[in-house]
């Protein structure tokens, strides 16, 4: 895997090493650069590794933290069971749910109201690719 472009229509993340990683983030900069906001889809196979993915891409990318929806019913971390979490910057918040016959891996939704050619989908990635 070297591209995004190879990355869409897996379902789980490829393992890539540190020369594929630095490729794929020097292609994700600007594409993120071109949009104004974002939503994230984890899955994982916890709810804290989903969290700690997470809390990785909000570090490594500048985002505000978001908050788990009041809504939400995340599920124990000692709680067997892959999850998917979604997570919007529009609304500030992100929900959790325990979901089976997931792959795994980081996808990134990009939005540009005033851009609309730059709006696009990328990845999976592996979940510690932000850490």
């Amino acid at each position: 895997m070297a591209s995004l472009q190879e990355l869409r229509g897996l379902r789980t993340a490829p393992e890539l090493d540190g020369d594929q990683r630095g490729q794929l983030m020097l292609e994700l900069e600007p594409r993120l650069a071109g949009c104004a906001w974002f939503t994230i889809g984890i899955m994982a196979p916890s709810s804290a590794g989903a969290i700690t993915a997470l809390r990785a891409t909000e570090a490594r990318l500048h985002w505000s933290a978001l908050e788990a929806s009041p809504a939400a019913e995340i599920p124990s971390p000692q709680g067997a069971g892959p999850v998917f979490l979604k997570g919007n910057q529009s609304t500030g918040q992100f929900s959790l749910r325990q979901e089976d016959g997931l792959g795994t891996g980081i996808l990134i939704t990009g939005h540009a109201p005033a851009n609309p050619d730059a709006e696009d989908t990328w990845g999976p990635l592996p979940l510690d690719f932000f850490s």
